[in-house]
């Protein structure tokens, strides 16, 4: 770590305690006090504000009967206010769950009445969401809305500003660590949380090679995707406040916006998924050559597969600063570093240990190299996790010592891993499996086409066809509908075998994504019913 000219810098074991009870921003705050943790449209703090603010927010929900041990759930678009929240939950010996703010009533409110929630923390700009989803839930003593400077606060909902302002913000006397509890995206039924040891690290350290994080030195983090999804949570926020290091937020993500951000604030650090990979690369070629990104020394991606060519052109274009995880709310598996990956393009990394992560087939027996199958990931005494109010479902994830979040995979001969998709997404045609993935990453080389969904249809000969559907760029609508499926068509017999090929290419206006760049093709085949 630098050391920054007149302060001394916390030493290894202070920072190891101040972490243990949830208080690694009250430590840069008495270091670093006025240095800049949180950068956004709606408002900045330094490390001393942060931290005050965290400790205002404990007695404010200590004053309305939350106590160490309680959940508090989040919902928030990505505002400053949001990290105090975090940050008071973190020292405050709170499980907090952050809420997407994309859901229905009803859905929000399975996630804070499954959570127990005795807290519910809500962005005011959010309207009826906050009002429909309290009432639903019988469990909150506080319910409290962000951002009434903007608007007024929902009914019921008491100003988190003038809450704050009525307390003192010096370090609380009695911080206990709190820890998140996430809930899984789902592709069936209501998501479930997975809880995780409350001394379980969230930080980046757990899933790949420490990012050489230094305070004082003006590195700073651009936080890209909303912070009710795990990867932002971890990677943008908790890992790089927890080492001095401040947060630049973007609202929204904007391949325009966000090379503008790097620059003007020289982010060095920043976390993505492939789809924002995609939305950056097509950008016109003179604002693209514009841009001044050298200032970028770690840029972690997962989420996602991202398809070989666009992590290519990425790195040609940022240099070796790509860095690749692959991990689930449950657990992580693997990741890899841009020399590694140009020497195995493809592979989402190597397993920390020989014996983290195995491949078995449907009986249970580990695969052979090359061979692909279910991807088993070591439940890691510790840090294991479970299905919170769900048993059964807890059960039937674990292999053993082991547990699956359903992905396929494979490891070669040196033991690098592959995914290749999803057992719920895998087409059989004709007894042959076809990866949707694959597919749909030679089709997003082709330069029309934004974004590309690919799944199997019922077929009374093969038992399933590949359909495609494709999201086009607006320069696409030159080129009449009929060529240019028929392009496309040619564009994938020539890279791909043909049982792979779409049998049949459809257009859409947009295809189902979240915020996280997971593509919903639940909806997809819903749409095309």
């Amino acid at each position: 770590m630098a050391d920054t000219p007149g302060v001394r810098m916390p030493t290894l074991e202070e920072r190891t305690e101040a972490a243990g009870v949830g208080m690694s921003v009250a430590l840069w705050a008495q270091v670093i006090g006025d240095e800049p943790a949180v950068t956004s449209p709606g408002g900045d703090r330094t490390f001393a504000e942060l931290n005050a603010n965290a400790n205002a927010m404990v007695r404010v929900l200590r004053a309305r009967g939350v106590e160490p041990g309680d959940s508090v759930a989040i919902m928030c678009r990505n505002r400053v206010e949001m990290v105090e929240a975090v940050q008071g939950c973190l020292r405050g010996g709170l499980r907090w769950t952050p809420v997407n703010w994309h859901l229905t009533p009803a859905e929000a409110a399975h996630i804070v009445g499954d959570c127990g929630a005795t807290a519910l923390i809500a962005d005011a700009a959010l309207g009826d969401l906050p009002v429909e989803t309290a009432a639903r839930c019988d469990t909150l003593r506080a319910r409290i809305a962000i951002g009434t400077d903007d608007t007024s606060p929902p009914a019921g909902f008491e100003p988190w500003e003038d809450l704050l302002a009525g307390q003192p913000g010096d370090d609380i006397e009695d911080p206990s660590a709190g820890t998140r509890m996430l809930y899984t995206s789902g592709t069936t039924g209501f998501p479930k949380g997975v809880v995780r040891p409350t001394n379980y690290s969230t930080g980046l350290k757990a899933i790949t090679d420490a990012p050489k994080y230094a305070a004082g030195t003006g590195q700073r983090n651009l936080c890209t995707g909303p912070l009710h999804h795990g990867g932002p949570m971890s990677f943008s926020l908790l890992a790089p406040l927890a080492s001095g290091v401040g947060v630049v937020l973007m609202d929204r993500w904007d391949a325009s916006e966000a090379l503008r951000l790097i620059e003007r604030h020289r982010i060095t650090h920043t976390h993505m998924v492939p789809t924002m990979f995609h939305r950056l690369l097509q950008l016109p070629d003179a604002e693209r050559a514009a841009a001044d990104v050298s200032s970028l020394t770690y840029v972690l991606h997962g989420a996602a597969p991202c398809p070989p060519a666009t992590k290519a052109a990425m790195l040609d274009w940022f240099g070796p600063v790509i860095w690749e995880y692959y991990a689930a709310t449950e657990g992580a598996a693997a990741s890899i570093g841009p020399k590694e990956w140009l020497e195995h393009p493809g592979s989402v990394g190597q397993p920390p240990a020989a014996n983290h992560v195995r491949i078995a087939d449907d009986d249970g027996v580990e695969c052979a190299p090359g061979i692909a199958g279910e991807i088993q990931i070591v439940r890691v005494e510790g840090a294991d996790f479970e299905y919170l109010n769900d048993p059964d479902k807890t059960e039937r994830a674990r292999r053993g010592g082991y547990f699956t979040v359903g992905d396929i995979g494979y490891l070669d001969d040196d033991g690098w891993l592959f995914v290749t998709d999803r057992s719920d997404d895998l087409i059989l045609r004709g007894g042959v499996n076809v990866y949707p993935a694959e597919t749909e990453a030679v089709l997003l080389t082709h330069p029309a086409v934004r974004d590309a969904a690919v799944l199997g249809v019922a077929d009374e000969d093969l038992g399933e066809r590949v359909l495609a559907v494709v999201e086009l760029n607006d320069a696409a609508g030159a080129t009449a509908p009929d060529d240019l499926l028929d392009e496309l068509a040619a564009h994938c017999a020539e890279h791909l075998a043909g049982f792979k090929c779409p049998s049949e290419i459809r257009m859409t206006e947009s295809l189902p994504r979240g915020d996280n760049g997971k593509l919903h093709r639940r909806q997809v085949r819903e749409h095309l019913r």
